[in-house]
């Protein structure tokens, strides 16, 4: 009966999308200093979860292996899209704005916050109906 449940799927992809965008975040602001270095920029949430819809035979959310153990799903290193931002670049050929940055890191933080309020809200509304909450 549980089993299928894709509002804890999407919390979770949510979760680990920002995540993602955390970590390639604060890999930029580490290089921001590094000549010839272009930052990194994750695809939205939204545009991930579109294009794990659009594959064959998926789901809500595609099938991922995260262990060599899994059955099923094929083993992928993440479901964002990374790419190059060519939007600014310095005199040194670096592309990173702080000021971006922080942002996209302040967003992240927020995409992470919400997962885990849909996931406790969830859990509590499924407590309250099996009479355990």
């Amino acid at each position: 009966m549980f089993q299928n449940l894709d509002i804890f799927k999407t919390a979770m992809a949510l979760a680990r999308h920002a995540g993602t965008r955390q970590a390639v975040s604060a890999q930029n602001i580490a290089n921001a200093d590094t000549p010839g270095y272009q930052a990194r920029v994750v695809s939205d949430f939204a545009e991930t979860v579109q294009a794990g819809k659009n594959r064959p035979g998926a789901g809500s959310l595609p099938l991922r292996a995260t262990r060599s153990g899994h059955m099923l799903g094929q083993r992928t290193s993440d479901t964002a899209t990374i790419t190059e931002s060519r939007s600014l670049v310095d005199p040194n050929g670096n592309g990173v704005a702080l000021e971006e940055e922080m942002l996209v890191a302040v967003e992240a933080k927020r995409d992470h916050e919400r997962a885990l309020a849909i996931y406790r809200s969830n859990m509590t509304l499924l407590r309250t109906s099996l009479g355990r909450g």
